[in-house]
């Protein structure tokens, strides 16, 4: 996997999440950094991800989420040749917390 330049302003934001102890807290924080639609556009993302991850068609993870198919087709490389798995790393976790419920 090809090494990303280092950004501090962007570790320190990953830092940031990282101090979060709570969903709530992880909401609220969300709520002070990101305008709604920023929000929303983020989790349609992860769930066109899961979709894809589950087989879903392009027709209808556009028409579920309102995401366009030139979006869903990028969040489809980085599922598939991805550098940093993020995806996939969330997906599988998600998916041991739905099965553990």
């Amino acid at each position: 996997m090809p090494e990303r330049k280092s950004d501090p302003l962007l570790e320190y934001l990953i830092r940031g999440f990282m101090t979060l102890e709570s969903a709530d807290e992880c909401r609220n924080f969300l709520y002070d950094l990101c305008t709604e639609s920023e929000m929303q556009e983020m989790s349609r993302r992860l769930q066109a991800a899961k979709m894809l991850k589950n087989g879903r068609i392009y027709a209808d993870i556009a028409e579920e989420t309102g995401l366009s198919t030139a979006t869903i087709s990028r969040v489809n490389r980085c599922l598939k040749y991805g550098m940093s798995s993020g995806y996939i790393t969330v997906l599988e976790r998600l998916d041991r917390e739905d099965r553990r419920r």
